[in-house]
């Protein structure tokens, strides 16, 4: 097995797994072979039956900024990595043949994390954007340093949702607040995103690993098979049984607007540090 360049597993001995990302140097961006790796190893600590309770942080003070746009503007590289639905891939494409492959494996990372037995905890430190913050918002818990931020932010470049960021949204705030935070698409520190109710704790800048460890290993140490039914129960009750329709559709949609016209001037508006001029398609 390949090793995995820019995510880490690691086990502490005490029931609790960590998923670092650690891709600094693009600050956390995902291209397809981290979003690759960052599936197997949710995959891997999710079904490890030793491994009580997850935490998913990253390095460089940066959560995630989501899909790694020079990556897709400059065509990715090249590889064909995507299998989850090879039937439907064409040989040739555009941008949102990118985002296609890049989001077929976090949406099932996605997946995995909330159908496996155990509690997985979001540990943000910095920005959580776009991709970045619909990855924390699948979790179970989100805690986040003093210095974190959270922004939708897909409209920034022409996009809309994915990363099951539009199926959480009304489920955690409402549909009224769930849409101002889309449409509106403020810039939320860690205490208006705790005030808003998208986050669980806001730990001191310093302290944010030990207390996700701290909280990690306490859950660890809970009986592991009533925690797993009380969440699916909780699941059910709020229609996560819709979820994998919801992640793709997301998909779909996406990739269909990334190969519009408005993506186009939103990626080239974002590299040139200007304003976009979107049009109405």
């Amino acid at each position: 097995m390949t090793e995995m360049r820019h995510i880490r597993v690691e086990r502490t001995g005490d029931g609790v797994g960590v998923l670092t990302i650690d891709r600094r140097e693009r600050l956390n961006s995902l291209d397809v072979e981290t979003a690759q790796d960052f599936r197997r190893a949710g995959l891997q600590l999710a079904r490890d039956r030793d491994v009580r309770a997850v935490i998913i942080r990253a390095e460089g003070g940066v959560f995630c900024s989501g899909a790694d746009l020079k990556y897709i503007r400059d065509g990715g590289d090249g590889q064909e990595l995507g299998y989850l639905q090879p039937e439907a891939r064409e040989r040739e494409g555009g941008y949102g043949e990118i985002f296609k492959q890049i989001l077929e494996y976090i949406h099932s990372a996605i997946s995995e994390i909330r159908r496996a037995p155990k509690p997985f905890i979001a540990a943000v430190d910095g920005p959580a954007a776009a991709g970045g913050f619909g990855i924390a918002m699948s979790c179970d818990l989100v805690i986040a340093s003093e210095r974190a931020w959270f922004e939708w932010a897909y409209f920034k470049t022409g996009l809309t949702g994915a990363e099951s960021s539009t199926f959480f949204l009304p489920r955690l705030l409402g549909l009224r607040k769930a849409l101002e935070l889309v449409l509106l698409n403020p810039r939320l520190s860690a205490d208006q995103a705790l005030d808003w109710g998208l986050i669980n704790r806001v730990i001191p800048d310093g302290s944010l690993d030990a207390e996700a460890l701290r909280i990690a290993a306490e859950l660890a140490q809970a009986p592991t098979e009533a925690v797993g039914v009380a969440k699916r129960l909780l699941n059910h009750s709020s229609g996560m049984d819709r979820l994998d329709v919801h992640l793709d559709a997301e998909l779909t949609e996406l990739a269909r607007i990334a190969d519009g016209a408005n993506f186009a001037e939103g990626i080239a508006a974002f590299f040139e540090k200007r304003k976009p001029e979107f049009e109405s398609e």
